[in-house]
């Protein structure tokens, strides 16, 4: 599907008055092969421990995307290479990180979309912390499980319902 958030933004004007067409703040680099990528999204809230986004991974992403609140840490990676490479496997879209990731490289050659803070050479913990299927709040923007996401090279939209 082709699509550009610039055109969804002028399309929505009054979705984006109403709230129900969201902008997440121009902060996340972009990895992956795929720089426009869209689906539903998946939410989990973790810190410092990827136990759970492994977990979802392994399921079938039937082309939804992972948001993961990592509250922001800019101290440990919450993906690299081998996860990346199990959502590119498990049919997943994409993820949005709000945190790190590590294995740029690896990250770089799977056809996914992946956003994040920034690149971290530290893992994560393992110790299996965290919830799935929640409101997350990524950069003071509201995620919802079911959201549509819609990622460009232009920024990062999140919809109340399909719009592309």
């Amino acid at each position: 599907m082709t699509f550009a958030t610039t055109d969804i933004c002028d399309d929505n004007v009054a979705l984006l008055e109403d709230g129900q067409l969201l902008v997440l703040p121009p902060v996340f680099r972009h990895f992956g092969k795929h720089t426009r990528f869209h689906g539903r999204a998946i939410t989990l809230k973790v810190f410092e421990d990827n136990a759970l986004v492994r977990s979802v991974l392994e399921t079938p992403g039937n082309g939804a995307v992972l948001v993961i609140d990592g509250g922001a840490s800019l101290r440990r990676a919450l993906v690299g290479g081998q996860l990346a490479l199990l959502a590119q496997t498990n049919g997943w879209a994409g993820m949005i990180v709000d945190g790190c990731i590590r294995d740029t490289d690896e990250i770089n050659s799977c056809e996914i979309g992946v956003r994040a803070l920034a690149a971290h050479p530290q893992k994560s913990s393992k110790k299996g912390e965290g919830e799935r299927n929640l409101r997350v709040v990524i950069g003071g923007v509201a995620v919802n499980p079911g959201d549509w996401i819609y990622a460009d090279a232009d920024g990062i939209l999140v919809a109340r319902q399909k719009l592309a």
